[in-house]
C-alpha cells in the first residue's frame, strides 16, 4: 500500500468512523504545521465529497506563542469568544497536529500559559468542543517526530500507520471486560521500581477509548478519588509539557495531594508547574494503555499514553464526564509508566487481586488485551 493510500484510508476512517460525519453537517478542520498538508488536504477533499461543509484553519505553535506572549487577558478572552462562537456552530472537529518545533512554547511563562489555558481552552475546548461536537485529535509524522523518537522517517511512517489503522472494533470489544472490572473496583494498587501507590476509583466509571476521539487510540481511563492517593510512583518515560522537557518524574502523595515531586530534567520548572493553581497538586486521571503497536516512548503523549503494557496518571484537571473526581486545574498533564520486563516490570492490583504483571494481563477475561492478541 502506498503512503498516499494510507493517508486517504486514515482520513476516511476518522471522518466516517471516528467523528461519523454526515451529509450537510459542518466540520471544523484544524491543522498545525506545514508537515500536515497532505492529510489536511485529504480531510477537506473527503469531507466535501461526503456532502459536509468544511471550515478549515491552519495553525502553528509559533502563532500561539506570539499571542500568549503579547496579549493581555482581555485580548485572549475576545480571541477565545470568537473561536467559541465558531465551535458552537460546528457538528464535528478534527485536529491534525505535526509540530515542527516541539519547544516553541518553552520560554513562555507559566503564569501566561495559565491565563491562556484557563480562558481559551476552557471556553473553546472544555465548554464547546468536548461536550458539544464529535471530535478527533491526532498527530502526523514529520522530521521532528522522527528525530525525537530516534527512528528513520520511513520507519516512523510505517509505525504511525500501523498503530493508527489498528482494528479498533476488535480493540473496543476486548476492552469491555476491563471497563466492567474497573467499574466495580474500589482499591487500586500499583507496584514497581520505586513505586508503591494506592488509591480508590470507587463509583467513578471507566471510559473505553477505541478510535473515536484520539488517533492513535487504545486506553481505558477513569480517575482516582481525589483525596484517596497515598504512596509514591516513579514514571519512567520522558515527557514534554508546555514545550518543556522533563524526565522520569517521581511523585509522592498524602491523602491525594502531591507532597514531593522530582524530575531529572528541569526540576525547577516542575515545581513551578505544580504551583500554578491548587488543582495542579492533585490528580485527574488514571488509565491503562493497550495499543499493541506502540511499545516505546515517542515523547508525544498522544502516542505514549496508549503504549501497550503501560499505565498513566494525569496531574491536574479531571474530565467533565462520568470520570469527574471534582478536581479542576488549568493543567492536565499525563505521565506514563511502562511496566513490561524491558522497562523493569511492575504490577497492577484491583481490590487485592493481581490484574497485570510485567505488562501482561493475567486475569482470563482480560488476556485478549495483551499485545499478541490485539495485533
Amino acid at each position: 500500500m502506498r503512503i498516499d493510500d494510507r493517508i486517504t484510508k486514515l482520513a476516511e476512517n476518522i471522518l466516517k468512523n471516528s467523528v461519523k460525519l454526515k451529509k450537510g453537517e459542518k466540520i471544523y478542520i484544524e491543522a498545525f504545521s506545514e508537515s500536515t498538508k497532505d492529510l489536511f488536504n485529504e480531510f477537506i477533499r473527503i469531507a466535501t465529497k461526503m456532502g459536509a461543509v468544511p471550515f478549515y484553519m491552519y495553525n502553528d505553535n509559533s502563532f500561539v506563542k506570539n499571542l500568549v506572549d503579547n496579549a493581555n487577558p482581555q485580548q485572549i478572552e475576545q480571541y477565545a469568544k470568537w473561536h467559541k462562537s465558531l465551535m458552537d456552530d460546528m457538528d464535528c472537529y478534527v485536529a491534525v497536529r505535526g509540530y515542527d518545533d516541539l519547544f516553541a512554547m518553552s520560554d513562555v511563562s507559566p503564569a501566561k500559559m495559565k491565563t491562556y489555558n484557563e480562558i481559551y481552552y476552557n471556553l473553546v475546548h472544555f465548554d464547546a468542543r468536548i461536550p458539544n461536537t464529535r471530535w478527533c485529535v491526532m498527530r502526523y509524522p514529520n522530521d521532528t517526530m522522527a528525530a525525537v523518537s530516534k527512528m528513520s522517517k520511513k520507519s516512523l511512517e510505517d509505525f504511525f500507520f500501523d498503530c493508527c489503522l489498528v482494528d479498533y472494533k476488535k480493540m473496543g470489544k476486548a476492552m469491555q471486560p476491563l471497563k466492567k472490572l474497573m467499574d466495580k473496583t474500589d482499591k487500586v494498587r500499583i507496584k514497581g521500581i520505586n513505586t508503591d501507590l494506592e488509591f480508590s476509583i470507587k463509583d467513578l466509571k471507566a471510559v473505553v477509548c477505541d478510535g473515536n476521539m484520539n488517533i492513535p487510540d487504545g486506553e481505558v481511563y477513569t480517575a482516582p478519588v481525589k483525596n484517596s492517593i497515598n504512596g509514591y510512583i516513579q514514571f519512567n518515560t520522558d515527557t514534554l509539557y508546555g514545550g518543556v522537557y522533563y524526565s522520569n518524574i517521581y511523585l509522592e502523595f498524602e491523602d491525594g495531594k502531591i507532597i514531593k515531586a522530582e524530575s531529572r530534567a528541569n526540576n525547577d520548572k516542575l515545581q513551578k508547574q505544580l504551583s500554578v493553581d491548587e488543582g495542579a497538586k492533585y490528580m485527574g486521571e488514571f488509565a491503562i494503555g493497550v495499543n499493541p503497536y506502540i511499545r516505546k516512548e515517542m515523547m508525544d503523549i498522544l502516542f505514549d499514553e496508549k503504549i501497550a503494557c503501560s499505565l498513566h496518571m494525569a496531574i491536574g484537571n479531571s474530565y467533565s464526564d462520568e470520570t469527574f473526581n471534582g478536581n479542576r486545574s488549568s493543567v492536565h498533564w499525563d505521565l506514563v509508566l511502562i511496566q513490561d520486563k524491558a522497562h523493569g516490570g511492575g504490577e497492577i492490583w484491583f481490590d487485592d487481586k493481581l490484574i497485570r504483571k510485567d505488562g501482561v494481563f493475567v486475569v482470563k477475561e482480560l488476556q485478549g488485551l495483551n499485545p499478541d492478541k490485539l495485533k
